[in-house]
């Protein structure tokens, strides 16, 4: 439960633009339809009510403020036209602006910041809902962004975010966050704001010489848009972390090239997909009490960043979506055997050896095309990325104790959320939001895996 202190809206600072359109490519229309992504960063920062209002809350309107100076886009809405004749796009006006809420909180802070198993429903009191669609002639609004920041009176802060993917990407919002801590942390001086965090919005540098851009659209109008953001409550799911570190990394890395000496794409992401892949298959087959057919399908995806991959790159702060999928999939029979952390390895990291420079298989779209052939319920896909590093978003109160990715719950499927871990930039960290049965499965085949490496 979280009590609501203060609600408000906070505009870009004077300086900024009055107006900006920004037309949706063909990376972004592919999240139009996309569930919010909701994320929370915990920080403990032992302070005082007194201390919240009168510091921290000015403090924080005040970066905020300057940081969406330079995110204009994310004061904006996404606008859609009710007829679908037109495309829609991401628009900033003079007076848009973000809605902030500022609430107290006297659950058990420490136990929400743990690695254990919580109970999924206990995380939703601290991320915001987005507001309702507003009409306008002829079209309707939609918010891309909001923001909830609790205190855990004389334990810590979080600082709860729910925003649209169509309006960008993880390395978008990570250089956003990023940007909003460095002002806070010093002041509200923008000297401190590094090159890197300052957006770069040209669309014209996403090519498009197959007219996908039309096409995806000529797809995602036939589908019932949800415009509204709809918050839905997993009843039975808890969510737990697990770490994997440097020295299980390099064990399960030395395992596969003991098996497949050849294989080139042997990275810490490749071997650490593939474990949880396989322990997660197993764990099903060990809670639902019936075996599973040997033939069903299991899928795996991943996304991409493709700024670097482009002829020339497209600049590293671009603000916008610029994901391409991988996809894998296998056999379940395949994944449960003795040699299925193996075939994991290879069947995740082929795909990524084969496309990573390969400009034409991006531009063509036959990756899009690939999710119709997927089934959703035999799912694994990946939130977040060890490169985006959310750890370093200081606000002055030093790193976060905690990154949950409270989206993960959302799907037909799992996804799992990775990212570099609190204590050490070379161990891993990944999340997950299970049943509660399948979730100690997991643990218990997890744990045991790593520790006969």
């Amino acid at each position: 439960m979280a009590l609501v202190i203060e609600q408000c809206q906070i505009a870009p600072s004077p300086g900024s633009v009055a107006e900006l359109t920004l037309p949706l490519t063909y990376f972004d229309f592919q999240w139009l339809n996309f569930h919010r992504m909701r994320r929370i960063l915990f920080y403990k920062f032992p302070i005082s009510k007194t201390t919240f209002v009168q510091t921290i809350i000015p403090s924080l309107t005040n970066s905020l403020s300057l940081t969406l100076k330079h995110y204009i886009s994310l004061a904006g809405n996404v606008v859609c036209p009710l007829d679908l004749s037109g495309y829609p796009e991401l628009r900033y006006l003079t007076g848009d602006s973000v809605s902030v809420i500022f609430s107290e909180s006297y659950m058990d802070f420490d136990f929400l910041v743990g690695n254990h198993p919580r109970n999924a429903k206990e995380f939703y009191p601290f991320v915001p809902q987005l507001a309702d669609a507003k009409h306008a002639p002829g079209v309707l609004l939609a918010p891309l962004l909001a923001i909830q920041v609790t205190l855990f009176p004389n334990h810590g802060i979080s600082i709860g975010s729910t925003h649209h993917h169509v309006a960008g990407d993880g390395a978008s919002f990570a250089g956003f966050t990023k940007a909003w801590a460095s002002l806070n942390k010093f002041g509200g001086d923008e000297q401190f704001l590094a090159k890197e965090f300052i957006p770069y919005y040209d669309r014209s540098v996403i090519k498009d010489p197959h007219g996908l851009r039309m096409s995806y659209w000529d797809v995602m109008k036939n589908i019932k848009l949800e415009i509204c953001d709809h918050i839905v409550i997993p009843p039975h799911k808890v969510r737990a972390t697990f770490i994997i570190t440097r020295d299980d990394i390099r064990k399960l890395k030395n395992l596969i090239l003991s098996r497949r000496p050849n294989l080139t794409h042997v990275t810490s992401f490749t071997v650490t997909c593939a474990y949880v892949w396989t322990c997660l298959i197993k764990s099903e087959g060990a809670t639902i009490g019936k075996e599973i057919d040997e033939n069903e399908m299991e899928f795996f995806v991943c996304v991409a960043d493709c700024r670097a991959r482009f002829k020339p790159p497209i600049h590293p702060s671009y603000f916008g979506n610029c994901l391409m999928a991988y996809i894998a999939r296998t056999r379940h029979a395949d994944l449960v055997g003795k040699e299925g952390f193996t075939i994991a390895v290879e069947l995740i990291g082929e795909p990524i050896q084969k496309r990573i420079k390969d400009e034409e298989w991006i531009l063509n779209g036959k990756w899009f095309k690939e999710f119709s052939t997927v089934n959703a319920k035999r799912l694994l896909s990946v939130a977040g990325s060890p490169k985006l590093d959310l750890y370093a978003a200081d606000f002055g109160w030093g790193r976060p104790e905690k990154l949950e990715f409270v989206s993960i719950d959302n799907g037909d499927g799992v996804s799992m959320s990775l990212s570099k871990s609190k204590d050490s930039d070379e161990d891993l960290e990944i999340g997950l939001s299970l049943p509660k049965a399948r979730m100690n499965a997991f643990a218990a085949i997890f744990t045991h895996g790593l520790n006969v490496l």
